[in-house]
């Protein structure tokens, strides 16, 4: 078999952004329906299928870097913890966590615009850059960040699941093949499957997340409920059914975005490798 090189902090770096860019554009109109199901007002007066572009400025800004940190961090923490062989999956989901801390840095700021974008929080005509600066104005740099835990409550136990059972396909894959590295589609195959299965587990972290950010209220002046306690409210109010919206198309994007995702980066990472 093949000895597969590893990518550099650059190569990873790179991929990782290109990937990034390509799943979000892409997949876009799939997250605003999402989004909209799991809106406390409801999909049709979050806008139903209408302007289902709302809010992509910002993810084209954020995307990028939001990979390509992810990656980069990723690849660097995979070679620096050393368990390997029965530990592996262990190191990618290690890994694979604080890769997903450092992209929440870049990426949560432009997720809260683009959240708020998608269900009209500030009318219909409102731009990204527009919501950015009442954000600023309302919040401060605070409100960029409203829901940051949250969303690292939703992306380590979805990165948990998803890069070891990536990695595990494609390790399984290529000893079937018995060649290494796989070739981009193939390991595209291993990232649909594997984000598919993480994304509809976590299902109920995601709609905890976009409540989080939809919520207008400033924690300073008056009181909101925690965490648990919002939970709490959605099964109470809602139903257990409400903790799952927006799984069919959360599974689905997340399902073809980690076959891009994935595919797009094991594309680039060995097209500059051979570079």
């Amino acid at each position: 078999m093949v000895t597969e090189r590893k990518p550099t902090f650059f190569q990873s770096l790179a991929a990782g952004g290109l990937a990034g860019t390509a799943v979000d554009i892409l997949f876009f109109p799939i997250d605003t329906v999402k989004t909209r199901l799991q809106s406390a007002q409801g999909f049709i007066k979050a806008g139903g299928f209408r302007g289902i572009y709302k809010g992509v400025g910002s993810v084209v800004v954020g995307s990028a870097p939001g990979a390509a940190a992810f990656f980069s961090t990723y690849e660097a923490m995979k070679r620096s913890i050393p368990l390997h062989d029965q530990l592996a999956p262990v190191n990618h989901m290690l890994s694979a966590s604080m890769g997903e801390v450092a992209a929440c840095l870049i990426r949560v700021p432009t997720e809260v615009i683009k959240t708020r974008m998608q269900t009209s929080t500030y009318g219909a005509s409102a731009s990204s850059f527009k919501a950015a600066t009442l954000v600023m104005h309302h919040e401060g740099i605070p409100g960029f960040y409203r829901g940051f835990w949250t969303t690292i409550m939703r992306e380590i136990p979805f990165t948990s699941l998803q890069f070891p059972l990536y990695e595990f396909l494609k390790s399984r894959l290529s000893i079937y093949l018995d060649r290494k590295p796989l070739y981009a589609h193939e390991a595209a195959v291993c990232g649909s499957i594997a984000g598919g299965t993480a994304a509809a587990l976590t299902t109920p972290l995601d709609v905890l997340k976009t409540r989080v950010m939809l919520d207008l209220r400033d924690p300073s002046k008056q009181q909101v409920p925690t965490l648990p306690m919002r939970l709490q409210q959605i099964y109470v109010q809602e139903g257990a059914k409400a903790l799952f919206a927006g799984i069919v198309p959360r599974t689905m994007w997340i399902s073809a975005g980690g076959a891009v995702f994935l595919g797009v980066y094991e594309w680039a990472v060995h097209g500059f490798m051979s570079a």
